[in-house]
C-alpha cells in the first residue's frame, strides 16, 4: 500500500481579534506566537499592557513569538535551555488545539524561572500530549525581571491609578482575558479554563486567584512547587523589608541611571542582565490595586477567588536551587550557636526539627518546608476553611539518573509527567528511562491533571481515587506509584505556621523565605 503523501492544509482560525494560520501537526492545530497585547519597548516600558486592536487579513502563527529579554541560568543548571528570540515584544502565547474540537477545557500555562527567567516556547511544556487528552493548551510569555517588576515613583506618577511594578501579572491578566475573547474559535470553552504554573509560574497562579481584575477568568488553579512569599508594599514599609518605591530608587541607584526616562533608552536584554547582577529581585508588590494585600492574608481569609485549587510540592525542591540555602556552618556547634542566636527561646523547637546531626540536609529541609511545604499546606487548609475545593500532592518519585546525581524529587521534575516531555527535557536534565513503569507514571498524571482541568475532580484509571483535602487532609504521594497517604509530614505545617505567626507579630522581619541561619538577628532595643 502506498503512503499517502497528499499535503495537509495549515489550518486558519477566526479569532475575534483577526484570523490566523497555523500548522497540522499530528492531530492538532498548532498556533503560534500569537500577540495578546502590544508591544511594551520603548516609550511604553513599564506601562501596563495594551490589548492588541483587532487586525485584518491573515497572521503567520507558525512560528514562537519571541520572549521577553532575560538574564542566564547558572552555568550547569538543569534547566538552562536555548531561547534565541528574546525581545521586549514578547506578550504573545501559543495553543495547541485537537482538530475539530468543540467546547473543550482549556488549561493555561505559567512558565517558572523566579520571574526572571523563562518562556512559553520551551519543549519541556509543550503542549502537544496534553491536548491530545482533550484539551485545549495554552501557554503564554511575559515580562519578567526588571522589565516586568520594578517600582518606581515615577512610574507610579506616571499611572492613573498611582501604582506601578506589577507589569507581569498584568500581563498575565491581559493573556488571560484574550484567551476568554477569542479561544473559542479553536474550541476552547472560555467558560471552562484552569491557569496553572511551576514555582514562578505557580506563585502567579497564587497571584491571580488574589488580584481582582483576574476575577472571572478561570475556573480552576494548579500552583506546582510554588512559594507565597512576604511581597513588599509598594509605599508602606511592613516587615522590615522596605518598599517598592525604595527598592525602585536603590536599583536605579545601583544601575547608575538618575531617572526611569534614562532606563528607556537602555538597551532591554542589556539593562535585564545587568539588573540581576545588581541584585534585582523580581517579585509582585502589595499596591492595593492589582494586588491588594498579602496573598496568604486574602487567601486564609476567603478574599481570594472561589475556585478549586490543585497544589502540591516535591520532596527534593532545594536539591537545584542551593542559592535558596545559607551556606553550611564549618560545625554543629556552629550551627547551633546561629540557630539559638537568631531564634532565642525558640531555638530548642527548631533544632528538633532541623538537627546539628547533618548540617547540609538540616539547611536544605528547613528552606524547602518554609518555601514550598508550608505554602502548598496553607494553600490548601486555606481552601478548606473557605468551603473550595482542594487537593493535595506530594511528589517523591526518583529514577536512575536523577537519584545517582542526588536529584531525587528535584524542582520542576514533575513537569515532564505533566506535559509528556521527559525527551524533550534540557540537556542537563536527568532523563527517566523509557520503560513501562515511567509511561504509566506520565500517563496518571496526566490523567489528574487533564480531569481536574475539565470538571475539578482529578481522577486515572487505576490509580487512587484523589479525594478533595476537606475529606481527612488526604495527601497524594507520587513515588514508584501513587499512594493515598493520610498524617502527612506530621509537624511540619503546625511547626512552620507557628514560626511564621511569631515573625508577622514582631513586624520587623520578613516572616517567610529567610530561615534557619539566613534568619535576621533580632534587632536590640533601643
Amino acid at each position: 500500500m502506498s503512503e499517502d503523501h497528499t499535503p495537509v492544509a495549515d489550518p486558519i482560525a477566526e479569532f475575534p481579534c483577526g484570523a490566523a494560520r497555523g500548522r497540522t501537526e499530528a492531530g492538532l492545530h498548532v498556533y503560534r506566537g500569537l500577540r495578546y497585547a502590544l508591544p511594551p519597548e520603548g516609550p511604553r516600558r513599564w506601562q501596563p499592557p495594551v490589548p492588541v486592536p483587532d487586525q485584518p487579513g491573515v497572521l503567520d502563527a507558525t512560528e514562537f513569538g519571541p520572549a521577553c529579554p532575560q538574564s542566564f541560568r547558572r552555568p550547569g543548571s538543569v534547566y538552562e535551555v536555548e531561547i534565541p528570540n528574546r525581545q521586549e515584544d514578547c506578550l504573545n502565547l501559543n495553543i495547541w488545539a485537537p482538530e475539530g474540537a468543540k467546547d473543550l477545557p482549556v488549561f493555561v500555562w505559567i512558565h517558572g524561572g523566579n520571574l526572571l527567567r523563562g518562556a512559553g516556547s520551551e519543549p519541556l511544556t509543550n503542549g502537544a500530549e496534553l491536548a491530545k487528552r482533550g484539551q485545549v493548551v495554552v501557554t503564554i510569555n511575559y515580562r519578567l525581571g526588571i522589565l516586568g517588576y520594578l517600582a518606581h515613583r515615577e512610574l507610579s506618577a506616571e499611572s492613573a491609578e498611582g501604582v506601578s511594578g506589577n507589569y507581569g501579572l498584568l500581563d498575565q491578566i491581559a493573556a488571560l482575558e484574550w484567551v476568554r475573547r477569542n479561544i473559542a474559535a479553536v474550541g476552547g470553552d472560555p467558560a471552562n479554563v484552569t491557569v496553572a504554573g511551576e514555582s514562578a509560574g505557580a506563585l502567579s497562579v497564587y497571584y491571580l486567584l488574589c488580584a481582582p481584575a483576574a476575577k472571572g477568568l478561570f475556573k480552576r488553579a494548579i500552583a506546582q512547587s510554588g512559594h507565597i512569599c512576604a511581597a513588599q508594599h509598594l509605599s508602606e514599609d511592613r516587615y522590615g523589608m522596605g518598599t517598592g518605591h525604595a527598592s525602585g530608587e536603590a536599583i536605579l541607584q545601583a544601575l547608575g541611571a538618575d531617572s526611569i526616562a534614562e532606563l528607556r533608552e537602555r538597551d532591554a536584554q542589556e539593562l535585564a542582565v545587568e539588573a540581576v547582577a545588581k541584585g534585582f529581585a523580581a517579585q509582585a508588590v502589595i499596591d492595593g490595586i492589582t494586588l491588594p494585600d498579602q496573598p496568604a492574608d486574602m487567601m486564609r481569609d476567603g478574599r481570594s477567588h472561589a475556585v478549586p485549587l490543585l497544589a502540591g510540592f516535591n520532596s527534593g525542591e532545594i536539591l537545584t536551587l542551593e542559592f535558596l540555602c545559607p551556606p553550611v556552618p564549618e560545625s554543629a556547634e556552629a550551627y547551633e550557636a546561629a540557630i539559638r542566636a537568631r531564634y532565642g527561646d525558640r531555638a530548642g523547637a527548631f533544632l528538633a526539627r532541623y538537627p546539628a546531626t547533618d548540617l547540609k540536609r538540616s539547611l536544605e529541609t528547613a528552606a524547602s518546608d518554609a518555601l514550598f511545604g508550608w505554602t502548598a499546606m496553607a494553600a490548601v487548609k486555606a481552601q478548606v476553611a473557605n468551603g473550595r475545593g482542594a487537593y493535595l500532592y506530594y511528589f517523591d518519585h526518583g529514577y536512575p539518573e536523577a537519584d545517582d546525581k542526588g536529584l531525587h524529587g528535584f524542582h520542576a521534575c514533575e513537569i515532564a509527567y505533566v506535559f509528556d516531555t521527559m525527551a524533550d527535557a534540557p540537556p542537563a536534565w536527568p532523563k527517566a528511562p523509557d520503560t513501562e513503569a515511567e509511561r504509566d507514571l506520565t500517563r496518571v498524571i496526566g490523567d489528574y491533571w487533564t480531569s481536574f482541568a475539565r470538571d475539578g475532580r482529578p481522577r486515572s484509571e487505576g490509580a487512587p481515587d484523589w479525594p478533595d483535602y476537606r475529606d481527612g487532609e488526604p495527601v497524594l504521594h507520587f513515588a514508584d506509584r501513587p499512594e493515598l497517604v493520610r498524617d502527612f509530614m506530621p509537624g511540619l505545617y503546625d511547626y512552620v505556621e507557628g514560626e511564621f505567626t511569631h515573625r508577622r507579630a514582631l513586624g520587623t522581619v520578613p516572616w517567610n523565605w529567610q530561615v534557619g541561619t539566613a534568619t535576621p538577628l533580632p534587632k536590640e532595643e533601643p
